[in-house]
């Protein structure tokens, strides 16, 4: 079940959403709290930490919707903010956005609207947390296991998982935020460091959407990988999905002139799977490595702004399925021989 918060001093609002929703509630699909301002919604998820959703009108008494949604993500960056407002206005929404707001929704309210946004955001958060789970069960534990337990699981036992290597065959992208490093030598690192979460956190939505997995994160670059059925074509639906979202981000304040893009590139073939790094420092990293996963990096930086770059082999299988041009051959990095590469258009 999931659980929202609304916050709104209009109280009519909560008779409305429990009649809109009533289905939902009757069938413990949703639990809604009701909050009339930002300081009693704080209070409100003070005493009830379990709220997945958060839904908040701007214009409000003792503390307004924007300030609320500072003080939300110092409270818990898992939950996700949607601004339900009449103040619909552009700087409205860019301060929504550079706040941390998962969407935006003006009044009068569209209830339709509101349920493919709400249903939208809180699958968001449910993906968020499996990942956070799968990161603790899966990287965390083997990074950082003490003795006490390895007693408790066995000492056996997890040597034989960590040790659990595998050859595989996936599809790797890198994501590059193009002129970013630029930015760095004239921006307060605040807002460095702001921006790039904001950029990442748009990626890593859409990554997660297609059933992708971050592997990590390099600087102002993203690794991720696909596995699975179709991993190619979800690999490139999400390099398309990336690269339109960055291209709609709303500009930071303070900075200006600087319009972010991506440079992309993927391949696909065999890699090896494990846990590499070291031992004695208990700092092992789960992730891929591999001829195919140096190939991508390399598309990447011969990628342009806001170019999707993939190689022969790759075009060979999404050609009917992506429109895409031929850039041409180059010579990449530790290759003898130059390689045919092309561009993904749509």
């Amino acid at each position: 079940m999931a659980k929202i918060l609304v916050v709104d001093d209009e109280t009519d609002l909560e008779v409305l959403i429990k009649q809109k929703f009533r289905k939902q509630i009757r069938q413990n699909e949703y639990e809604f709290l009701f909050a009339i301002n930002g300081r009693d919604a704080l209070e409100k998820l003070a005493l009830d930490p379990g709220v997945d959703l958060v839904l908040s009108d701007i214009n409000m008494p003792e503390m307004d919707g924007l300030t609320l949604l500072s003080e939300l993500h110092e409270l818990n960056p898992l939950l996700k903010s949607v601004i339900v407002s009449a103040y619909g206005d552009m700087d409205n929404i860019r301060t929504a956005m550079n706040r941390g707001a998962f969407d935006f929704i003006t009044k009068p309210i569209n209830f339709e609207d509101l349920t493919i946004t709400m249903e939208k955001t809180l699958k968001h958060v449910r993906q968020l947390k499996e990942t956070l789970k799968a990161i603790k069960e899966n990287n965390i534990l083997k990074m950082y296991v003490d003795e006490n337990v390895l007693s408790f699981m066995g000492r056996q036992e997890y040597e034989s998982e960590i040790a659990a290597n595998e050859n595989i065959t996936a599809t790797v992208m890198f994501i590059d935020v193009c002129g970013f490093t630029a930015i760095t030598e004239r921006t307060p690192a605040d807002l460095v460091v702001q921006m790039l979460n904001t950029y990442f956190d748009a990626m890593v939505k859409e990554i997660i959407e297609h059933e992708g997995y971050v592997d990590k994160f390099m600087g102002d670059a993203i690794m991720a990988v696909y596995r699975g059925e179709f991993h190619l074509d979800r690999a490139v639906e999400t390099a398309i999905a990336i690269r339109n979202k960055i291209k709609e981000l709303p500009d930071f304040k303070g900075i200006d002139g600087y319009k972010p893009m991506v440079s992309i590139g993927i391949k696909s073939g065999e890699m090896v799977s494990g846990n590499i790094g070291s031992s004695s420092l208990r700092r092992l990293d789960y992730t891929v490595i591999g001829d195919t996963v140096n190939v991508a990096a390399r598309l990447q930086g011969a990628a342009g702004e806001n170019q999707i770059v993939i190689s022969e082999d790759c075009y060979s299988h999404v050609r009917e399925s992506f429109k895409c041009k031929e850039i041409g051959e180059v010579t990449l990095k530790n290759k003898s021989n130059p390689l045919t590469i092309y561009e993904v258009l749509e």
